[in-house]
């Protein structure tokens, strides 16, 4: 991943305002037309999750100008292709979007060996929503002696039959990011795949897998009353939410940046004035401060983009995680 990408996100977030006055004009061209009644958000994950959870708070902050009402619609499952078929389905007049993993378009291509969709015509990218870094966290099973990541790798070095690492699931960026740090290292492992981060947690704390990785905003809990320690954060600065934690970068890994991130979608058949009218909504839903104290409490960072920033992006990852993938041999059916 390239730094860059941070850069965008603290720009974006110390000048929300900015955003906002930039968009200001848009939308009152865009909002000529009457607003829409309701507006319908498909989210992959289910209710409570990371993702519904940036859905449910974007939906509260959208101006009244541009939709009456918005209702979150969950459909979790097959990696996100329920939502993506649901979209797909869906009517094209604005009134449908999908707020998702932007794996969806950036790694599940190269990851899967059907994908029931493509993203390049299926998919119209409409804002970013939200970041978060990842973290790498050990629980009792490792020694209060490993505090850093060599540390780890040299514990796992000698005491291979533990040497476990658990993952949300096959193809995710923790899963991802932790076949990169291993490989890096040259030493042995073994994945160990949970239906997601909740019982991968229950594992860790009960000293049946020695590591994990999962988003920085899941781990500051239990980090907080000792019962796991984080030894890095995958962005390309310290996270604000863990500033005592050393990146990997600064622990001499300096290619592994890797950010979770989500954002909103439109169907690939949509016009791109209703696109333009929506990203200009969104841009100025996620500029509020209410919605950066309520990501806070996740771990998350607010951060909005036009619809053409949002395909560079997913272009310029798409580029990086080609490669990466192809290496790994990480393939998902």
């Amino acid at each position: 991943m390239t730094t860059h990408f941070d850069s965008r996100r603290d720009l974006l977030r110390h000048g929300g305002a900015l955003v906002a006055l930039a968009a200001l004009g848009t939308l009152r061209h865009a909002n000529a037309q009457a607003p829409i009644e309701q507006l319908r958000i498909l989210c992959t994950g289910p209710a409570g999750s990371i993702p519904d959870i940036v859905a449910r708070r974007v939906a509260e902050q959208l101006a009244s100008s541009y939709v009456r009402g918005a209702i979150v619609d969950n459909r979790p499952g097959a990696a996100g292709q329920i939502a993506v078929n649901a979209l797909k389905a869906g009517p094209s007049d604005g009134t449908t979007m999908l707020l998702a993993q932007g794996a969806i378009a950036t790694v599940y291509p190269y990851l899967y060996a059907k994908l029931a969709y493509d993203p390049s015509v299926d998919l119209q990218p409409v804002s970013l929503a939200a970041e978060m870094s990842l973290g790498l966290a050990v629980g009792p099973a490792v020694p209060s002696t490993v505090v850093h990541v060599r540390d780890l790798v040299e514990w796992m070095r000698r005491n291979p039959r533990l040497a476990n690492v658990g993952s949300p699931g096959t193809g995710t960026l923790p899963h991802l990011l932790e076949v990169m740090l291993f490989r890096q290292t040259d030493v042995a492992w073994q994945h160990i795949v949970y239906a997601g981060g909740p019982p991968a947690m229950v594992d860790l704390l009960g000293a049946q897998i020695a590591a994990l990785v999962l988003p920085e905003g899941l781990l500051r809990q239990h980090r907080a009353t000792g019962r796991l320690r984080v030894l890095a954060t995958s962005g390309a600065q310290r996270s604000a939410y863990l500033p005592d934690v050393a990146t990997l970068v600064e622990q001499g890994y300096a290619e592994l940046v890797v950010r979770e991130w989500f954002a909103f979608f439109m169907s690939g058949r949509t016009p791109a004035p209703l696109v333009e009218a929506a990203s200009t909504s969104l841009q100025l839903a996620i500029a509020r401060p209410e919605l950066a104290s309520a990501f806070a409490e996740s771990g998350m960072v607010a951060v909005s983009s036009t619809s053409r920033a949002l395909a560079t992006r997913i272009a310029a990852e798409q580029r990086y995680w080609e490669p990466v993938l192809r290496a790994s041999g990480v393939r998902a059916e």
